[in-house]
């Protein structure tokens, strides 16, 4: 279902999306009228309630058209909906999850700062205790869905203001806010001009003395960060299959260019460099899809998955990032124009290996995981 919606509904308007740096938001609405925006949401609160794996065999084939439209479903499905389902309380569950899982609401995730983004533990978006509720200050950047999201999952300083100017608090102190763009002090500030993704929105969010409601925290005070870190292995899983949707549609644009394109007197498929150049991005891209898919069961399992998401997401994104550079090289100077599909996949590809965590910090959380047992 989701090859065959990506191929009739999103294909014939990818390249057109991309160039204007727009979306026809009718997509996300017929995503959701097929279950795609609560495929992992219990079935009490109107969502499929279907296992990880088959969560992310739809999102690679959604990824493999266009990632612009797969990050809005990854981001809704594995961040803002699996924080309210797992720490929301029973009156934030029955409110937010199934207008969320009709789609009537999009989700967003707003962590990073402009100047809090590997180190997101660094931010200085406050929240302060008013009476019946909170007021928020600070700003929000790159915030994906962040101008068209109706719940949007932020986290702001709760422990004061600090006894020193720069002083570093770390990451205790902070909280979840479950945030909605009727509140007073709610702005979205500038759309970011990206090199790849351009038709998904990644915006600035600002918050002016923004009144918030007791009712929104998330969870327990204080907490904030840590439910942001363990969502985040939901949504390095998400990031992961993207990337490999991405590789693998590289490769089958290769192949079948290498079949259709003629130097020399034959096809360029015969010769052994091109041969061996789509054997490497085959090979790499089964070993990702593998890996990515074993990360998925054990969730599904409910083993821990820290470790085994962050290989995941560092292995996918530099395999999507390798193989859409051999595309380009096997499509040679046609590979560098706008017309062929291959320099779109590239520069779709490099984010992967910036968002939810850069590829140095899943060598860290890797590093610090393989450490763990004997600390």
């Amino acid at each position: 279902l989701a090859r065959e919606f990506a191929q009739a509904e999103i294909a014939p308007r990818s390249h057109r999306w991309d160039r204007e740096s727009i979306m026809d938001h009718s997509i996300l609405d017929k995503l959701a009228e097929l279950g795609f925006l609560g495929m992992m949401v219990p079935e009490r609160y109107e969502g499929l309630a279907l296992d990880t794996v088959t969560y992310l065999v739809a999102l690679e084939e959604i990824a493999a058209v266009d990632a612009s439209v797969a990050v809005a479903m990854s981001v809704h499905n594995s961040l803002p909906t699996q924080m309210i389902l797992r720490y929301g309380s029973e009156a934030q569950r029955d409110r937010y999850l199934p207008a969320m899982a009709r789609g009537e609401l999009l989700g967003a995730f707003a962590l990073s700062e402009p100047e809090a983004g590997s180190d997101a533990a660094a931010m200085m978006t406050q929240a302060v205790r008013d009476g019946d509720g909170w007021i928020l200050d600070g700003t929000k950047a790159w915030v994906t869905s962040g101008n068209d999201a109706g719940v949007i999952l932020a986290m702001a300083r709760t422990d004061g203001p600090g006894d020193r100017p720069g002083e570093r608090r770390g990451a205790r102190g902070i909280s979840a806010f479950i945030i909605t763009p009727e509140l007073p002090g709610f702005r979205v500030g500038k759309k970011e001009n990206k090199l790849g993704l351009r038709a998904s929105a990644t915006v600035q969010l600002a918050f002016d003395q923004m009144r918030v409601p007791a009712d929104r925290l998330l969870g327990q005070e204080g907490r904030g960060f840590v439910y942001a870190m363990e969502s985040l292995d939901n949504g390095r899983l998400g990031v992961a299959a993207q990337a490999v949707g991405i590789a693998r549609s590289a490769l089958e644009h290769s192949t079948r260019y290498a079949a259709e394109r003629r130097q020399f007197g034959k096809p360029i498929k015969e010769f052994e460099a091109i041969q061996f150049k789509l054997a490497n991005m085959a090979t790499r891209i089964t070993a990702a899809r593998a890996l990515v898919y074993s990360a998925a069961l054990a969730k599904d399992r409910g083993e821990p998955i820290t470790q085994f998401s962050s290989m995941s997401k560092l292995f996918a994104s530099e395999t999507a990032m390798w193989v859409t550079t051999q595309a380009v090289q096997i499509f040679g100077g046609y590979g560098y124009m706008k017309e062929y599909p291959v320099e779109k996949l590239m520069r779709d590809a490099k984010l992967f290996q910036i968002y939810e965590g850069t590829s140095q910090i899943q060598r860290l959380v890797i590093a610090k995981e393989i450490f763990l047992p004997s600390s």
